[in-house]
Protein backbone atom coordinates (compact mmCIF):
# COMPACT_ATOMS: atom_id res chain seq x y z
CA UNK A 1 0.00 0.00 0.00
CA UNK A 2 1.20 3.48 -1.01
CA UNK A 3 0.08 6.85 0.69
CA UNK A 4 -1.72 7.54 -2.84
CA UNK A 5 -3.90 4.54 -2.28
CA UNK A 6 -5.13 5.32 0.68
CA UNK A 7 -9.05 5.95 0.77
CA UNK A 8 -11.45 6.99 3.43
CA UNK A 9 -13.51 3.73 4.53
CA UNK A 10 -16.43 3.68 2.52
CA UNK A 11 -19.44 5.63 3.82
CA UNK A 12 -17.63 7.46 6.30
CA UNK A 13 -17.70 11.09 4.05
CA UNK A 14 -20.80 12.94 3.15
CA UNK A 15 -20.61 15.80 1.05
CA UNK A 16 -22.25 18.98 2.82
CA UNK A 17 -25.72 20.32 2.08
CA UNK A 18 -25.37 23.35 0.04
CA UNK A 19 -28.99 25.44 1.00
CA UNK A 20 -29.98 27.88 -0.95
CA UNK A 21 -28.07 27.35 -3.47
CA UNK A 22 -30.53 26.31 -6.71
CA UNK A 23 -33.85 24.78 -7.60
CA UNK A 24 -31.30 21.80 -9.00
CA UNK A 25 -29.83 21.01 -5.65
CA UNK A 26 -33.37 20.23 -4.04
CA UNK A 27 -32.75 22.49 -1.50
CA UNK A 28 -33.18 25.69 -3.19
CA UNK A 29 -35.21 28.93 -2.31
CA UNK A 30 -36.39 28.53 0.99
CA UNK A 31 -33.83 26.13 1.81
CA UNK A 32 -35.60 23.70 3.91
CA UNK A 33 -37.60 25.97 6.22
CA UNK A 34 -41.07 26.30 4.41
CA UNK A 35 -42.68 29.70 4.05
CA UNK A 36 -42.69 32.51 6.74
CA UNK A 37 -43.40 31.37 10.47
CA UNK A 38 -41.20 31.97 13.45
CA UNK A 39 -38.45 28.92 12.08
CA UNK A 40 -38.04 30.73 8.60
CA UNK A 41 -37.11 33.61 9.95
CA UNK A 42 -33.17 34.73 10.54
CA UNK A 43 -32.59 33.87 14.53
CA UNK A 44 -36.11 32.28 14.54
CA UNK A 45 -36.85 29.52 16.60
CA UNK A 46 -37.09 29.17 20.40
CA UNK A 47 -34.87 28.37 23.20
CA UNK A 48 -34.12 24.54 24.58
CA UNK A 49 -37.56 23.40 26.91
CA UNK A 50 -40.01 26.32 25.41
CA UNK A 51 -43.41 24.60 24.60
CA UNK A 52 -45.39 27.50 22.96
CA UNK A 53 -45.58 29.40 25.84
CA UNK A 54 -47.65 26.46 28.07
CA UNK A 55 -45.83 26.47 31.19
CA UNK A 56 -43.03 24.14 30.43
CA UNK A 57 -41.70 21.19 32.44
CA UNK A 58 -39.31 22.40 34.18
CA UNK A 59 -41.54 25.21 36.35
CA UNK A 60 -44.60 22.64 36.41
CA UNK A 61 -42.67 20.16 38.34
CA UNK A 62 -42.44 20.58 42.01
CA UNK A 63 -39.19 21.80 43.71
CA UNK A 64 -37.83 18.96 46.16
CA UNK A 65 -34.92 18.96 48.62
CA UNK A 66 -32.96 21.11 50.61
CA UNK A 67 -29.19 22.96 50.08
CA UNK A 68 -27.80 23.79 53.34
CA UNK A 69 -25.46 26.84 52.63
CA UNK A 70 -23.45 26.34 55.69
CA UNK A 71 -22.95 22.68 55.43
CA UNK A 72 -19.28 21.80 55.94
CA UNK A 73 -17.22 19.51 53.46
CA UNK A 74 -14.37 17.46 54.67
CA UNK A 75 -11.75 16.12 53.09
CA UNK A 76 -11.80 12.38 54.28
CA UNK A 77 -9.00 9.99 54.81
CA UNK A 78 -8.91 6.09 55.80
CA UNK A 79 -6.64 5.39 58.30
CA UNK A 80 -5.64 2.61 56.19
CA UNK A 81 -3.96 5.07 54.18
CA UNK A 82 -2.10 6.49 56.87
CA UNK A 83 0.16 3.34 57.25
CA UNK A 84 2.54 4.67 54.84
CA UNK A 85 4.02 6.32 57.40
CA UNK A 86 6.92 5.78 60.28
CA UNK A 87 5.65 4.93 63.30
CA UNK A 88 6.20 7.95 65.79
CA UNK A 89 5.47 10.28 62.99
CA UNK A 90 3.41 13.05 64.00
CA UNK A 91 0.42 13.34 60.85
CA UNK A 92 -0.93 16.97 59.88
CA UNK A 93 -3.13 18.06 57.14
CA UNK A 94 0.13 19.51 55.33
CA UNK A 95 2.20 16.72 55.70
CA UNK A 96 -1.23 14.62 54.11
CA UNK A 97 -1.10 17.28 51.16
CA UNK A 98 2.73 16.96 50.66
CA UNK A 99 2.49 13.25 50.24
CA UNK A 100 -0.67 13.42 48.01
CA UNK A 101 -3.20 11.96 50.37
CA UNK A 102 -5.44 15.25 50.38
CA UNK A 103 -5.52 17.15 47.13
CA UNK A 104 -7.84 20.28 48.79
CA UNK A 105 -8.58 20.18 52.56
CA UNK A 106 -12.20 21.84 52.06
CA UNK A 107 -13.60 23.10 55.48
CA UNK A 108 -10.75 20.69 57.15
CA UNK A 109 -9.74 16.66 57.04
CA UNK A 110 -11.90 13.85 58.50
CA UNK A 111 -9.99 10.39 59.75
CA UNK A 112 -12.51 7.51 59.08
CA UNK A 113 -12.10 4.23 60.73
CA UNK A 114 -12.26 2.24 56.82
CA UNK A 115 -9.18 -0.34 57.21
CA UNK A 116 -6.67 -1.56 60.24
CA UNK A 117 -3.98 0.44 60.82
CA UNK A 118 -0.38 -1.19 62.13
CA UNK A 119 2.06 1.50 63.11
CA UNK A 120 1.70 4.20 66.14
CA UNK A 121 1.88 7.51 65.35
CA UNK A 122 0.07 10.92 66.61
CA UNK A 123 -2.65 12.15 63.73
CA UNK A 124 -3.50 15.72 63.89
CA UNK A 125 -6.87 16.16 61.64
CA UNK A 126 -9.85 18.89 62.18
CA UNK A 127 -12.40 15.67 62.98
CA UNK A 128 -12.32 11.95 63.34
CA UNK A 129 -15.26 9.18 63.53
CA UNK A 130 -15.24 7.08 67.06
CA UNK A 131 -13.90 3.81 65.12
CA UNK A 132 -10.81 5.84 63.67
CA UNK A 133 -10.12 6.49 67.38
CA UNK A 134 -10.28 3.74 68.37
CA UNK A 135 -8.38 1.68 66.13
CA UNK A 136 -5.18 4.48 65.67
CA UNK A 137 -5.09 4.35 69.91
CA UNK A 138 -5.47 0.56 70.10
CA UNK A 139 -2.39 0.73 67.23
CA UNK A 140 -0.33 2.64 69.72
CA UNK A 141 -0.51 5.91 68.41
CA UNK A 142 -2.44 9.35 69.40
CA UNK A 143 -5.09 11.61 67.92
CA UNK A 144 -5.61 15.68 68.05
CA UNK A 145 -8.64 17.13 67.17
CA UNK A 146 -7.26 20.89 65.24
Amino acid sequence: MKLHELKPAEGSRKDVKRKGRGIGSGNGKTAGKGHKGQNARSGGGVRPGFEGGQNPLYRRVPKRGFNNIFRKEYAVVNIEDLNSFAAGTEVTPELLMEQGLVKNPQAGIKILGNGDITVGITVKANKFSQSAVEKIQAAGGKTEVI
